[in-house]
């Protein structure tokens, strides 16, 4: 600490500044007009740095000197990088979490500080843009950078030996989870101790992987900009709270949530929107989804209109002709099919947008250094499920119905790529489907499920607490009771650990994949998430239940599109429209349900 000491004068008097009353900015803003030693403070003083330097910029901000409020911001954000960086590096996934989610409000300073003080100035907006950028599903790349990172090293005795134990705790949390016998009498003792060794093992790993996340390159808004196509628009969307930096204590300066996005092109400076309350978007949301659901709903495009109006005609003046919309969304956002929504001319977006989903705007730049695999594909279609010898009288068991539609499904696509593996009925199994290593091609057409956090009974304490065990897909002997029902469900928690690095594509050809629980700035916790930790490139998904048929349809000119060249967002975009064509299935039930979230560009076509 001796190194600091001749700054330490000048934090403290910062700090005295930036305390004052608001009567008083005028003086604070003087008695910081001098910089406070750049690196060196941030550096000595961590974060008391961040808090002084953070509290530096709402000075100025509050003084209307908008130029050296963006100075103390920008050190500010940078300061808060560095945090970032350093906690999601290290910890299980539940203590990174926890960091980001505690740091969340800092972003809606820097967001505020542009959409509210200083909407026309071209560096605010920047520096907005880049936070998002940085910090957008940083927890699921760190997760995903993890498990990464071990299957890079799988020659590592000690991090084998990690990662199996950690597929242990896995395993275990998943039986209780589905209702089988753990052994332990107090089930919530037993599930605490799990979880508790589950993120000693994480965080063991993640000591492990720091040196393989130090090789990924830093974020910034040039780089991404640079991977967006000439013909296509980047959609930030984020969730904060306006903050007021005049307000005398934080307690009130934060106001109700709101949506932001920030539209960003190849060329020129992102263009920041703020659209108003989430309680003024997500109740809207919420009904065309329930209209989505329902193929008989008359009041489908009405909603439609209604959700596009608040969310995307505000920024469609700034999208200068794009025909391709790259969709980072947040909060509820993150469960809403944008091809569904209805312009001012009665059209669906579909109709004029091709559109993918990411994370992040950030997913841009992994895409150009992800691997490939050469593996063949691998389709896992029609499962027998099983007739279980006794009805179940436990209805929190869901009970899964044959899909005599996957079958054709499935060997309609291995007619298509003859490469493949297919797996049915009796082969049809999880094990089979754990030992998979890094196909090309994934596809599963089975039963999907999601369960919402409203149930009673042992699997509760489980299932409460992580939505990744609320969602899954339905196996070989799915049906079958006790010992055999578990080897016939695959978590969410369990498809985690899947080792898909290099796999292009995941399709998800199964009821509901897409949705779980949102969390903002983290996306959305379910197989969609799954998936993507496991290493999936790009994953097909499906927001609905919709009928075998229809998914039928869906899938089979989804991958003819495919093997013909096609790229993976614009093929799913034509099949959809196929579906729209036919009078008889215009409801947006039919044909809007399947999404795609990852690279939209062409496969690599197997021979």
């Amino acid at each position: 600490m001796r190194r600091a000491f001749i700054v330490v004068p000048a934090a403290l008097w910062t700090l005295v500044a930036v305390l004052l009353p608001n009567s008083a900015s005028q003086g604070a803003v003087a008695l910081v007009q001098s910089d406070l030693a750049g690196t060196a403070l941030d550096e000595a003083f961590g974060q008391e740095a961040l808090l002084v330097t953070g509290n530096i910029a709402r000075t100025y901000a509050a003084a209307g000197d908008i130029d050296h409020a963006l100075i103390y911001q920008r050190r500010a954000d940078a300061i808060l990088e560095k945090q970032i960086s350093l906690y999601v590096a290290i910890g299980s996934e539940r203590q990174k979490l926890a960091f980001v989610q505690n740091e969340a409000v800092r972003t809606g300073r820097t967001l505020s500080l542009h959409l509210n003080q200083a909407p026309g100035n071209s560096q605010a907006a920047a520096l907005a843009a880049l936070v998002l950028l940085q910090r957008k599903g940083r927890v699921q790349d760190a997760m995903t950078d993890l498990f990464a990172g071990v299957r890079e090293r799988i020659g590592d005795s000690r991090d084998r030996l990690l990662m199996d134990q950690l597929q242990e705790t896995t395993v275990t949390l998943s039986r209780i989870a589905l209702g089988l016998p753990s052994g332990d009498q107090d089930v919530r003792e037993s599930v605490a101790r799990i979880e508790s060794r589950r993120e000693e093992l994480e965080a063991a790993l993640s000591e492990h992987n720091v040196q393989f996340r130090a090789e990924i390159r830093p974020v910034t808004l040039e780089a991404v900009q640079a991977a967006i196509p000439a013909d296509a628009a980047l959609l930030e969307f984020a969730v904060f709270r306006p903050f007021d930096p005049r307000a005398e204590r934080n307690a009130e300066a934060y106001g109700r949530p709101h949506y932001a996005v920030y539209v960003i092109l190849q060329h020129g400076t992102p263009i920041g929107i703020d659209l108003g309350p989430i309680e003024d978007v997500d109740p809207l949301v919420v009904a065309l989804r329930r209209s989505l659901r329902d193929p008989a709903d008359a009041e489908v495009k009405t909603r439609a209109r209604a959700v596009d109006e608040k969310v995307m005609r505000p920024l469609r003046p700034f999208l200068r002709g794009a025909t391709r919309l790259l969709v980072s969304p947040d909060g509820g956002l993150n469960l809403l099919p944008f091809d569904a929504l209805a312009d001012e001319h009665g059209r669906y977006l579909i109709e004029r947008y091709s559109t993918t989903y990411l994370t992040s705007g950030r997913d841009l730049l992994r895409m150009q250094i992800a691997p490939a695999s050469t593996e063949r594909p691998v389709i896992v279609a029609d499962p027998l499920f099983g007739e279980p010898a006794v009805p179940a009288s436990d209805a929190s068991r869901p009970y899964f119905a044959p899909l005599l539609g996957t079958a054709l499904e499935g060997r309609a696509i291995k007619t298509l790529f003859p490469e493949a593996t297919l797996l049915t009925g009796r082969r049809a199994t999880k094990a089979t489907l754990e030992r998979v290593t890094a196909p090309s091609i994934l596809h599963i057409a089975s039963h999907g499920f999601f369960l919402e956090d409203e149930f009673s009974g042992e699997s509760a304490v489980v299932l409460a607490r992580n939505p990744l065990l609320r969602s899954g897909l339905a196996l070989a002997g799915a049906n079958l009771p006790g010992e055999s029902h578990g080897d016939g469900i695959l978590t969410a928690l369990e498809a985690a650990e899947l080792n898909l690095r290099g796999t292009a594509l995941v399709t998800l050809s199964a009821c509901d994949t897409g949705v779980g629980d949102v969390r903002n700035g983290e996306g959305v916790y379910g197989l969609r998430r799954a998936f993507m930790l496991a290493g999936a490139e790009t994953l097909v998904m499906s927001l609905w239940p919709v009928t075998d048929a229809v998914a039928r349809d869906t899938m089979v000119a989804y991958y003819a599109r495919l093997r013909g060249g096609v790229g993976r967002g614009d093929a799913l975009r034509e099949a959809k429209l196929s579906i729209l064509q036919q009078r008889s299935l215009h409801h947006p039930y039919y044909w809007a349900g399947f999404i795609q979230s990852g690279n939209w560009t062409p496969l690599p076509v197997t021979d």
